[in-house]
C-alpha cells in the first residue's frame, strides 16, 4: 500500500470538516493567515483575509446548506488542486456545478492560499443575490 500525500490527506480531512460544518476541522488545515480568493459578483465574492473571515464565509455557506463531492485530488510539492461537485440544498434556486480548487501549502504544510474556479459562475451570481442580502446603506460601507 502507497502513502498518501499529507497535502492531499490534509485537502480530504478539511472536506470531511466542511460536510459536517465543523469550523475546527476547517481550522485546522488553514493557516491563519490564509488568503481565500471566491469568483463572481455577488455579497459573497472577493478575497477573503485571515481565517475569521474565511470561516465567515463558510458558516455563511452552511446556511445554504452548501455540499461538496470531491471526485479529483492531485498534488505536487507545493499545491493541491481539487475538482468537486458543488451544490446547495436549501434557499432559493440551486446551485449545481462544478468546482475547482487551487491550495497553496506554505512551509508549515498549512494551506496559506485557495482560489476558486467555477463552471457556472452566472448560476453562483444569481443563487447568492437571492438569497443573501447586503446590509443597508450606510452601515456596509466601512467608515475610516
Amino acid at each position: 500500500m502507497t502513502q498518501q500525500d499529507p497535502k492531499i490527506e490534509a485537502i480530504s480531512d478539511f472536506f470531511e470538516a466542511y460536510g459536517r460544518y465543523d469550523l475546527d476541522g476547517m481550522r485546522a488545515v488553514l493557516a491563519d493567515d490564509i488568503a481565500w480568493t471566491i469568483p463572481g459578483h455577488h455579497a459573497l465574492s472577493g478575497t477573503k483575509h485571515g481565517l475569521d473571515e474565511v470561516l465567515a464565509f463558510f458558516a455563511q455557506l452552511a446556511k445554504a446548506g452548501m455540499k461538496a463531492e470531491t471526485f479529483f485530488l492531485e498534488a505536487n510539492e507545493e499545491y493541491v488542486v481539487d475538482i468537486h461537485r458543488g451544490y446547495s440544498t436549501a434557499g432559493e434556486g440551486q446551485v449545481d456545478t462544478l468546482w475547482a480548487l487551487v491550495w497553496h501549502f506554505n512551509s508549515d504544510g498549512k494551506v496559506d492560499r485557495v482560489d476558486n474556479l467555477t463552471l457556472d459562475q452566472h448560476q453562483m451570481d444569481t443563487y447568492i443575490w437571492k438569497n443573501f442580502s447586503l446590509a443597508p446603506l450606510p452601515t456596509r460601507l466601512a467608515t475610516a
